[in-house]
């Protein structure tokens, strides 16, 4: 199928300029916006919860917890805002890889394990710390040869629809694509809930998802791909708010 035949029969009204980037929440229906808001009510916080008990919790192993090494959570303000970042020995880490790697490595466990409860628990738990903040990551020195893979993975047209990312994310901005509305494709509200799941969800799933509507290759989660990616959209994203724990359609 052409890609002038997938754009005609999937866009329809024009909505926003070619190229705009926007935070996620306003591409929001007002009622997902005010549930993503309200503590109260947004079923996010059972994982907050969850992400904030486990950072009082002393592993099995006996080793710190990890509010024996940081102190209390409040401490992670403005954390999730400067990732991902390039580790010392030059590996890109996410929040998640972060938070394996201390596990792992200071707490002597076993990891959590992409998408299990305990890891996007404590990635919302830590992430609700910068809510509101704007996104700031490097992006020169160690950073910047992930920051040129992940743009040529967002330009690059793959799968059997030979779509790029920009293509949705650039130049049909705010048009609707059957029931959602094109965003610009930022993860400033990840880890999220998302009511088609009916579960909290990494932005790591988000990119599979998206992978396979256009019949591309599924990485891995924690792929080199999808984090250079994860890279790039964070600096398209810069000065925009976190949003962590989000809700999406």
């Amino acid at each position: 199928m052409r890609l002038a035949a997938v754009v005609a029969g999937c866009l329809l009204a024009a909505a926003a300029s070619a190229g705009e980037v926007r935070a996620p929440a306003t591409f929001l229906s007002p009622d997902l916006r005010a549930l993503q808001e309200d503590a109260s009510r947004h079923p996010g916080w059972l994982w907050v919860d969850e992400g904030e008990a486990l950072w009082r919790a002393t592993p099995a192993t006996a080793r710190p917890s990890c509010q024996g090494c940081h102190g209390d959570i409040a401490s992670m303000r403005g954390v999730a805002a400067r990732y991902p970042v390039v580790a010392r020995d030059g590996t890109l880490l996410n929040l998640e890889g972060r938070i394996e790697r201390c596990r792992t490595q200071n707490q002597n466990a076993p990891a959590f394990g992409y998408e299990s409860d305990a890891l996007l628990s404590l990635t919302a738990a830590v992430a609700l710390r910068s809510r509101g903040m704007p996104v700031s990551v490097a992006t020169d020195g160690p950073a910047a040869r992930f920051l040129a893979e992940g743009r040529r993975f967002y330009e690059t047209r793959q799968g059997q629809l030979n779509l790029a990312c920009g293509q949705c994310h650039d130049e049909n901005v705010g048009r609707r694509l059957r029931g959602d509305v094109v965003s610009s494709g930022l993860g400033t509200g990840f880890p999220a809930y998302r009511l088609e799941w009916n579960t909290m969800g990494s932005l790591h799933r988000r990119l599979r998802a998206c992978s396979l509507g256009v019949r591309a290759t599924q990485f891995p989660y924690g792929s080199s791909e999808y984090l250079a990616l994860e890279l790039y959209l964070a600096a398209r994203a810069g000065g925009l708010p976190v949003e962590a724990p989000g809700i999406r359609r």
